[in-house]
């Protein structure tokens, strides 16, 4: 059976649809369900560099999106900031902590410490054993211990914060790995009682052949200290305790799939409801790699992210410099299209797929960027200003609105609700960005197949109704990317 739409019809109920809601596409279908989204997740006293842009982007995305359909949204920036590492860092304090001024700036002189450590560690077995030694006395409560780690965590937290800002990054909840310490206690005696937890070379671990898993679970190392397994499994009984969550997504990259598959298995034999346990959810994404490999910051081979913020706003203000020097807002204006070129950029591919860093491709402001979607959205902005007015949707004639180019641009505002539920369905915000850069081209051809400005009243109303609800739709989809739109260019 063929059914068709009439084309009248079709378009009245679109452009009455997005007249009714301000934030066209908005929905309550997550009503009452909480989902908590593990996104960011730094290292303390290391760089935030262009591999943290990656989870701090998607997971931005997918909250905004996951909050606009209705659901409870909680974001979480499981911070870093426990583990082996800190051993390291304290022991590099402790030998050569007097050589830096680590206030003035302490990511950098920390990863210079670190990178120094590491080496030390590779020279000499001794030095590996102390800093060992140190996690131990942090986990013990040691004051010495604690209070250089609350020190570095402290510095650190500031220096990120202004990469956060300038992003539009939102948390709810900075509770990193440490804030776990408690309560791994718990965690150990559950496994104890499943009758699961075994020893095996002094740690205790969980095997998971049965599963399908052929690397076992290490839950305590052979020097009783804890691992990052211990830690997420206690952070899901806190989380399911505390957010009563339909769903928990931890955006990472595919390095720790293995990881996120041992432990969403243990789970299991956490006692948890099975609404918990099923609702897990790991998010991978590829790599941002160097033309030369993997970025490390033990080798010393990183690009800070604060760094690649500040060359895009640079280089969108030399384009704006070229092209509209006398425009208003210069440093403003640059932020948004700078720091939205590196958003969208991200966002634009599948989540999936590796990327090689190249400055030209991530900065690039020409084809298929958030540059061109802004631009087309200041054009209908621009459009609007140079008639002066905004036709009432009760003046719009649909059948003024019946040519193809058109038609194309309504097609896609009427599948923008759909759009946001499928991102939802695949935790995909690729889909939202290629819609985005559909509907930029749509109207970009809309704009030189068809007048706007002409002498028929009907028809330019028409044309220009139709001109601002696209700039509506553009404004909310890059905002639920994290992007903002300027309003002149």
């Amino acid at each position: 059976m063929n059914f068709y739409i009439k084309k009248q019809l079709f378009i009245k109920e679109v452009l009455e649809e997005v007249e009714k809601k301000e934030q066209y596409g908005k929905s309550e279908i997550g009503k009452g369900k909480n989902i908590v989204i593990d996104y960011s997740s730094p290292n303390i006293a290391k760089p935030f560099h262009i591999g943290h842009l990656r989870s701090t982007v998607i997971g931005g995305a997918l909250y905004n999106i996951y909050q606009y359909l209705g659901y409870h949204t909680i974001g979480i920036n499981h911070l870093g900031d426990y583990g082996t590492q800190f051993g390291k860092l304290i022991e590099g304090y402790k030998l050569w902590g007097e050589e830096y001024d680590i206030e003035k700036d302490p990511i950098h002189d920390l990863t210079e410490i670190y990178i120094r450590i590491n080496q030390a560690c590779k020279e000499e077995e001794s030095v590996l054993n102390q800093c060992r030694d140190n996690f131990k006395k942090l986990e013990e409560g040691d004051p010495y211990c604690i209070q250089i780690w609350e020190r570095f965590k402290e510095l650190s937290l500031k220096e990120f914060q202004k990469v956060y800002d300038q992003l539009g990054s939102h948390f709810d909840s900075w509770n990193g790995e440490a804030f776990y310490s408690d309560k791994m206690e718990e965690i150990m005696q559950i496994l104890e009682k499943s009758g699961k937890l075994v020893e095996s070379e002094g740690a205790k671990i969980i095997d998971l052949e049965e599963q399908g898993i052929n690397t076992p679970c290490i839950i305590q190392k052979s020097n009783d200290s804890t691992t990052y397994a211990t830690r997420d499994l206690a952070a899901i009984l806190y989380r399911a305790r505390t957010y009563d969550f339909d769903k928990a997504l931890y955006v990472t990259s595919y390095e720790q799939v293995l990881h996120f598959k041992q432990v969403f298995e243990v789970a299991k034999l956490l006692g948890l409801d099975e609404k918990y346990t099923k609702g897990l959810q790991h998010i991978p994404f590829g790599m941002v790699l160097l033309p030369t490999g993997k970025m490390s910051t033990r080798e010393g081979n990183i690009i800070k992210l604060e760094d690649l913020l500040e060359e895009a706003k640079a280089r969108a203000q030399k384009m704006i410099e070229e092209k509209n020097p006398n425009l208003e807002g210069k440093e403003e204006i640059a932020k948004k299209v700078g720091i939205g070129a590196i958003i969208f950029n991200d966002l634009a591919n599948s989540r999936i797929k590796d990327e090689i860093f190249d400055w030209d491709q991530i900065l690039n402001f020409q084809g298929e960027t958030g540059p061109y979607i802004q631009y087309t959205y200041v054009r209908t902005k621009s459009v609007i200003e140079k008639i002066g007015y905004l036709p009432k949707i009760q003046e719009v004639k649909e059948e003024k609105l019946m040519d193809e180019y058109s038609l194309n641009i309504i097609k896609l505002i009427y599948v923008f609700e759909d759009t946001l539920i499928q991102v939802t369905q695949k935790e995909e915000p690729s889909i939202l960005a290629r819609y985005l850069m559909d509907l930029a081209k749509a109207f970009s051809i809309f704009y030189q197949e068809n007048k706007i400005i002409t002498e028929e009243k009907e028809l330019q109303d028409a044309r220009v109704y139709l001109t601002s609800i696209v700039g509506k739709v553009l404004k909310i989809g890059t905002q639920l990317l994290g992007i903002e739109m300027p309003d002149k260019m």
